[in-house]
C-alpha cells in the first residue's frame, strides 16, 4: 500500500467546518495573490500583441482585436539585445565564478580551518549586513578607479567577493559537512585546496545553486550601479532597457510592452525550473540546532 504524502492539514482536520473553512479561505488568498502577480504579465504580453492605437484607446481592451505578432520582430530588432543579453550573463557568470572562488574559500576557511581569531573575522564580516549598500558605493567608485577597472567587467566581478549574506548562507552550510571528511582527506595528504573543491564543493551544489539563483537576478535586474561604472558597450540588458526603452520619447507603447515581455521570460523561466533549489539550498543552509 503507498504510503500518503504528509500534509500540514490532515483529511481528519478538514472533517472539522472551521478547519475547512480556514483552508478554503487560505487557498482562495493564494489564488487572489498568484492573480495579483500574473496580471501584469499577462497584460504586458498582450498590450505587446496589440496596434499601438489599442493600447491608447479607453476604454482598454484585454485581449488585442487584431493580433500584430510582428510586433516581438520589431521590439528584437529595435536595439541590439543579443548584445546586452551577452553582457548580462558575462556579468552574471564573472560574479558567479568569484561567489565560488572567494566566497566558498572562505567560508570553508571560516568552517573547516585552524584560523586564529576566526569567530571574530566571521562577526566582523556579519557586522557588515547592517551597513547600508549606499554607503559605500562612493569608496567602491574610488577604489575601482583608481585600480583602473572603471569601464571593464572587473568593475562588476570585484566587489562580488564581498558579499557577507552569501558568505553566512555558504558558511552554515558547510558547518554540517562532517569534519571527520577532511581530516581523513589531510591524512591521506590532501592540500585544503583540494579538500574543498574535492570534497566541499561537490557536497555544497544545493547552497551554491541557491545562490546562483541570487546571482542572476542581481545581474538581469540591477542598472543603478552598471549604468555608470561600465563602458556603453559592456552595459547589460537592464541599462538598455532604462536608456532605449523607458526614457525613449517616440517609442510606440506596443513595442515597449512587446520589448518588456521579452525581458521577463527568461528569468521567470529559470526561477520556474530551479525554484526547488531555492527552497532545499536556503533550508539546508538554515541555522543547525
Amino acid at each position: 500500500m503507498k504510503a500518503q504524502e504528509r500534509t500540514i492539514i490532515s483529511n481528519y482536520d478538514l472533517k472539522k467546518p472551521g478547519t475547512r473553512w480556514g483552508y478554503y479561505l487560505m487557498n482562495l488568498l493564494v489564488v487572489i495573490m498568484m492573480c495579483c502577480m500574473v496580471y501584469p504579465i499577462l497584460i504586458s504580453m498582450l498590450n505587446g500583441l496589440k496596434a499601438n492605437s489599442e493600447v491608447n484607446s479607453f476604454p482598454p481592451t484585454f485581449f488585442p482585436k487584431e493580433w500584430h505578432f510582428e510586433n516581438y520582430i520589431k521590439a528584437w530588432n529595435y536595439i541590439d539585445l543579443p548584445m546586452y543579453f551577452k553582457n548580462t550573463m558575462m556579468i552574471f557568470v564573472g560574479n558567479m565564478v568569484v561567489t565560488v572562488i572567494v566566497l566558498g574559500l572562505a567560508a570553508y576557511a571560516l568552517s573547516k580551518m585552524l584560523v586564529p581569531m576566526k569567530s571574530a573575522i566571521y562577526y566582523y564580516f556579519l557586522m557588515t549586513l547592517f551597513i547600508p549598500a549606499t554607503t559605500y558605493m562612493i569608496p567602491n567608485f574610488i577604489n575601482l578607479k583608481d585600480l583602473g577597472l572603471m569601464g571593464s567587467f572587473a568593475a562588476i566581478w570585484l566587489p562580488a567577493g564581498a558579499n557577507a549574506f552569501f558568505l553566512l548562507l555558504l558558511k552554515t552550510f558547510m558547518d554540517g559537512i562532517h569534519v571527520e571528511i577532511f581530516e581523513s582527506a589531510r591524512i591521506d595528504g590532501a592540500s585544503e585546496i583540494r579538500g574543498f573543491f574535492q570534497i566541499a564543493f561537490p557536497l555544497s551544489i544545493p547552497i551554491f545553486a541557491t545562490l546562483s539563483i541570487f546571482v542572476f537576478a542581481t545581474a538581469w535586474n540591477d542598472w543603478f550601479w552598471p549604468s555608470f561604472i561600465l563602458s556603453q558597450e559592456n552595459k547589460p540588458l537592464s541599462v538598455a532597457i532604462r536608456d532605449f526603452v523607458l526614457n525613449a520619447r517616440r517609442l510606440d507603447l506596443n513595442i515597449r510592452f512587446a520589448i518588456l515581455t521579452i525581458v521577463m521570460v527568461p528569468p521567470i523561466i529559470i526561477f520556474l525550473f530551479f525554484q526547488k533549489f531555492i527552497l532545499r539550498g536556503l533550508y539546508l543552509g538554515g541555522v543547525k540546532g
